[in-house]
């Protein structure tokens, strides 16, 4: 006959080992779900910075269209082009205060209030673009006044020019008259 203690540690055996097979299972359990987890959050990761870029390539073009416009308002109050991006904050050459823009604006997509600026064989600037190299989302559907925007390989492609009414005569060549331009200099 078995005696009462090993039954006892016949039964005490047969729990540990029914239990270690559950910790098994539960611990195989747990790492299926913190890897679910962990490739749910890269999932959600990448759509938030699909969305951020689209939000910065909206406002870029906001900012841009602010440009072009106090680049043409300046045009139109003074026959001239400004020298600097700054004379569209405050035009030196009005009598009064004259605003064309209320700041300069920081570049979305670089995060710098430097710009990429067109500039004729004066010295006058008659268009700016964002110096990142990156890839944009964006590539189609573009309004009218952006529509040279469709298809380009870089944000610093997408080019606010003047628009045509108000262009120099004799535009100089992108490539030989870009220069980017910290706010500040002149």
């Amino acid at each position: 006959m078995i005696s009462t203690a090993a039954r006892r540690a016949t039964a005490v055996m047969a729990l540990l080992t029914v239990r270690g097979r559950q910790s098994g299972f539960t611990y195989l359990a747990v790492l299926l779900a913190v890897a679910l987890a962990g490739a749910s959050l890269a999932a959600v990761g990448q759509v938030w910075q699909t969305v951020a870029q689209r939000e910065k390539e909206k406002e870029l073009l906001f900012v841009g269209n602010q440009f072009r416009r106090a680049i043409n308002g300046y045009f139109k109050s003074n026959g001239r082009y400004p020298m600097a991006l700054e004379d569209l904050v405050l035009d030196p050459r009005s009598a009064g205060v004259k605003r064309y823009l209320r700041k300069i604006f920081v570049d979305p997509m670089t995060g710098s209030p430097d710009w990429g600026t067109l500039k004729s064989a004066e010295g006058q600037v008659f268009g700016v673009y964002s110096l990142s190299e990156r890839e944009p989302l964006k590539k189609a559907n573009f309004s009218l006044l952006n529509s040279s925007f469709e298809n380009k390989l870089k944000y610093s492609e997408w080019i606010f020019m003047a628009t045509a009414r108000v262009l120099p005569s004799n535009p100089p060549a992108t490539t030989a008259a870009t220069t980017p331009q910290r706010a500040g200099s002149k």
